[in-house]
């Protein structure tokens, strides 16, 4: 895949509207995560780095979802995605999300993910009708 930018960090603006929102709600939040992998051992760096956040998931109490492929679109845009896969994961609250991101343990994992990406895509969702499933 070839992209223009790489977005693999959130912006100065997104943490700020991170921290603002963590502090407004404490609802859980699924954090959508789409992956496009650097060629050659970009999958095998971001398994790695999956292994090594495991515990720090744990640490605040967060769940992986779903992990999976992504081959086919079937509505919109190009007949493939631009991202390699789809990664489910969710927390208590984003306050339990910066918790985790901001500990230093994490980070010392996250270069894996850094060396992994080509480009990335981090989308904050909250479930907007109870039951609906």
């Amino acid at each position: 895949m070839t992209t223009t930018s790489r977005h693999i960090e959130p912006t100065a603006e997104q943490v700020q509207t991170l921290f603002t929102v963590a502090q407004e709600s404490d609802a859980s939040v699924v954090m959508v995560n789409l992956l496009a992998f650097n060629d050659g051992a970009g999958r095998d760096s971001y398994l790695r780095y999956a292994a090594e956040v495991q515990p720090h998931l744990d640490r605040v109490g967060a769940t992986i979802i779903y992990a999976g492929n992504a081959h086919q679109t079937i509505i919109g845009g190009d007949e493939t995605p631009w991202w390699d896969a789809i990664l489910l994961v969710q927390y208590p609250s984003r306050a339990k999300f910066l918790e985790m991101v901001l500990d230093p343990g994490y980070q010392e994992v996250a270069v894996h993910r850094t060396a992994a990406l080509e480009t990335s895509g981090l989308i904050a969702t909250e479930q907007w009708m109870a039951g609906l499933r």
